[in-house]
């Protein structure tokens, strides 16, 4: 079956603009991403902030290499869709931000919490994560 053609009289009819999100460039690599569950329990004893959208976890590696950073949503976030969502909400914030405010030699993690990171307004998470960078 083939999907339903856009309307001729929608906004983007004719627009040479990719859809949002796929012309962005992403400013954290995929080595800036944190995998190993050896890197999340080294960060998990550091210095730790809530924030009202989720919990920022901070390590400082001592080093001069680029931050990195890790996401996780326990079950207790809801489904594998509620879970999802909320990492990818948080992965955006982390990319719209870190690059200004973190520092480089950093290891950052960003924890959801329950219905409150797939909810919350993304402008206030964005403001959760820069006020929760300038207290560590």
């Amino acid at each position: 079956m083939t999907p339903p053609e856009a309307p001729a009289d929608s906004a983007r009819a004719g627009s040479d603009q990719p859809r949002a999100g796929l012309s962005r460039l992403t400013s954290l690599k995929s080595d800036q991403i944190l995998k190993n569950r050896a890197d999340f329990l080294r960060a998990s004893r550091g210095p730790r902030v809530v924030t009202p959208g989720f919990v920022l976890q901070i390590r400082s590696r001592d080093d001069d290499a680029p931050l990195r950073v890790g996401f996780t949503c326990s079950k207790k976030v809801g489904n594998a869709v509620a879970r999802n969502r909320a990492k990818r909400r948080l992965r955006e914030i982390a990319r719209l931000e870190l690059p200004a405010h973190g520092t480089p030699g950093t290891d950052y993690v960003l924890i959801g919490r329950h219905q409150v990171t797939a909810t919350r307004d993304f402008e206030q998470m964005r403001a959760d994560l820069r006020a929760a960078l300038s207290r560590k």
